[in-house]
């Protein structure tokens, strides 16, 4: 089963490589291959080029404008090879759009083109070949620029959202291809990944990636597994010590016994949780597609009826070519890129002030949002701890205490280690020599030191092992607002260490602005209580949760989410994957990795807590600028439509196929303007 779930992995990254190749898009729960909409448009926009020079808007000849013997030609290859070549995208999502009885843009993108085309190619005909009288007017022009204009709409579409492929890519690049699986003679066998099976034993050698979740058996090294948790850069592993499938082993060999494989280990978890969260489709999206379908069918049964009409009034003649002005008019120009521009334009503002904006659905997520869950350390704190106090409760002296603790924390990085480490190098202490160090996830860690086995815990340890420590102490330096290790000698608490940090400089006024919004600021550490209180004192937080472990992060946002709260959550780390995934906005540090960046909605590229009120801002002036440009782009059509279609013939007013164009070009002109206002402040 693990074999086959390895080779079900490997499929699927097979298959989304292969997606990537050319641009996709969601469309109903199916993914829609556009081809490559970059080259599209470059394409069609060379050759729409000598179609507006050579043929008439509509009807209306403009300036720049010329003819020669056999133009009329060159304008119909042309404007044939863009149909087919340009139009497939539309035409392929048309049909699809149809089959499952949901006419949307593509729909009516698809409508207008064909329309335009197969109307210009009969008038065309009619011209050269059978001399109708009067010449009959084609629609090449627009049906050049329409193409053009949405293969553009939906290029900037494709380049300004997020995709679950660069963070997933990631994600696979961090396994190794193969294994050295241990056989029974004790000889090693090199074995494709997908074929690794649970229980079977590896060995990685130095510098290696483990190839899956597993746990030491035999060996002794230091692993980096930054790029995997988020966490320490380098943690020793030894005997029993479990791994996690990513990481990068140190200069040590270990031979590891396979626990998790495929679909069951944690880096493939994560990849699917992170893929699920970035293929919805956006919500501002499908209210265009709403808008497109809603002028698909008006369009159509205005056409139908303008036909009707004008056929009894005028004849065929008249009566197509108002009916095709009516379809062609309808066409989308300005809808296409109501919602691309603005997004693109919101895009590029973010990243100015230090927002890159990866999730196009956060952008609509942010005005329900009422709840942000954040990390105290690194988030509202500098994350930069300093030893404030040391106590010795036994016969060591405080040096002894911040030595023997320093040797423990020697390999280690996170901002607990590093004030340790600084304060021991600050006295010029000698540091023993560790052995068997490990973690102990949400506690601390644990080692021995000349053959004696010491641990660095918390107070929540301490209490849950029921073991005696100076509770006055502790209370006192607590209350301070400091981290408080303590150091254990087997179960005999010999003393602590209290670091503090210190508040970020814009954290209250970022807290107070959340509570303006009316949004609940949560915040969430695994350090004590009373320093967790303190902080949140200081910050105006009402709301805290202390003492966490890691996994925590995720059972806080489904709390929140089961009381009907929205939650934007902000983390750092490949652990904090799920939590930012299962969040209605997931926000990541910088400073976190690489996978934690393309996994999130949002990245704060400054890591600056203030950026997330810079973003719910511009979240909210895009949303305006969303609606407002679905307005221009569609409200025209429901003035030029029955315009087109004589409404007001009795009493001497009609539209010219002409004076419809120039609405249309205007409509495009003004959405395209609107969204280029688009300002953060």
């Amino acid at each position: 089963m693990a074999a086959k779930d390895n080779m079900k992995m490997a499929h699927d990254m097979e298959s989304m490589d292969h997606d990537m190749s050319g641009d996709t898009m969601m469309h109903g729960g199916h993914m829609m291959h556009m081809g490559n909409l970059k080259q599209k448009f470059w394409v069609a926009l060379i050759l729409t080029i000598p179609v507006i020079l050579l043929t008439p808007m509509m009807g209306l000849d403009l300036p720049f404008q010329f003819t020669f013997p056999g133009s009329d030609w060159l304008v119909l290859i042309v404007a044939t090879f863009l149909f087919i070549y340009g139009g497939k995208p539309f035409l392929q999502g048309a049909q699809m759009e149809l089959t499952e009885r949901k006419p949307a843009m593509m729909t009516l993108i698809a409508l207008g083109i064909s329309v335009a085309y197969i109307y210009s190619v009969w008038a065309f005909i009619a011209n050269h070949f059978l001399s109708t009288v009067p010449h009959q007017m084609d629609f090449f022009w627009e049906l050049a620029t329409l193409i053009t204009i949405m293969l553009l709409g939906h290029w900037l579409e494709m380049n300004a959202i997020s995709s679950a492929g660069s963070a997933v890519e990631k994600m696979a690049a961090l396994l190794p291809g193969q294994a050295h699986v241990l056989q029974a003679d004790g000889s090693l066998q090199d074995i494709e990944l997908a074929a690794l099976q649970a229980q079977q034993q590896v060995v990685v050698k130095a510098g290696e990636k483990i190839p899956a979740d597993g746990r030491v058996v035999a060996g002794q090294s230091a692993v980096n597994e930054a790029l995997v948790t988020g966490e320490a850069k380098l943690i020793e592993k030894t005997p029993g010590a479990q791994v996690i499938g990513g990481a990068v082993n140190g200069t040590g060999t270990l031979t590891i016994e396979v626990t998790g494989t495929g679909e069951t280990g944690y880096l493939s978890q994560v990849m699917k949780l992170v893929q699920q969260a970035q293929q919805h489709k956006s919500q501002a999206e499908n209210l265009a597609d709403k808008v497109a379908g809603w002028l698909f069918y008006a369009a159509t049964i205005i056409g139908l009826v303008t036909f009707i009409v004008w056929l009894s009034l005028s004849g065929l003649n008249v009566a197509l070519e108002r009916t095709v002005t009516v379809l062609v008019i309808a066409c989308p120009h300005a809808l296409g890129l109501a919602i691309p521009l603005v997004v693109a334009r919101s895009t590029a503002l973010g990243a100015t002030h230090g927002l890159l904006l990866r999730n196009r659905n956060a952008l609509e997520a942010a005005k329900q949002i009422d709840t942000v869950l954040m990390d105290k350390t690194g988030t509202l704190t500098e994350g930069n701890f300093k030893v404030k106090s040391v106590v010795a409760f036994d016969q060591e002296s405080q040096d002894d205490i911040l030595r023997l603790m320093a040797a423990l924390e020697a390999n280690a990085s996170h901002p607990l280690a590093v004030g340790i480490l600084a304060a021991a190098k600050a006295k010029k202490l000698v540091l023993p020599t560790a052995t068997d160090v490990k973690q102990l996830s949400g506690v601390g860690l644990q080692g021995r030191i000349d053959q004696v086995d010491y641990a660095i815990v918390t107070a929540a340890y301490l209490q849950q092992k029921q073991l005696d420590f100076e509770q006055t102490v502790y209370d006192e330096l607590a209350a301070q607002g400091n981290s408080i290790s303590f150091l254990l000698r087997g179960e005999q608490v010999l003393g602590l260490i209290a670091q503090g940090d210190q508040i970020k400089l814009n954290a209250a006024d970022f807290i107070q602005h959340l509570k303006v919004r009316g949004i609940r600021p949560v915040m969430l550490t695994g350090d004590n209580q009373a320093a967790a209180a303190l902080v949140a004192q200081q910050l105006g937080i009402d709301d805290f949760h202390a003492q966490l472990l890691p996994e925590d992060k995720t059972k806080m946002v489904a709390q929140y989410q089961a009381q009907g709260q929205r939650v934007l959550m902000v983390g750092d780390g490949i652990n904090d994957a799920p939590s930012l995934a299962a969040a209605e906005i997931g926000v990541a540090i910088g400073a976190g990795t690489d996978v934690a960046i393309d996994s999130a909605d949002v990245v704060l590229v400054r890591s600056d807590p203030a950026d997330i009120i810079n973003f719910l801002n511009l979240a909210q002036r895009t949303m305006r600028k969303m609606v407002q440009n679905l307005w221009w782009g569609a409200g025209y059509n429901i003035v030029a439509l029955p315009l087109a279609a004589g409404i007001l013939a009795p009493i001497g007013v009609l539209l010219s196929p002409a004076v419809g164009a120039v609405l249309m070009s205007l409509s495009t002109i003004v959405v395209a303007i609107n969204a280029l206002t688009l300002k953060l402040k």
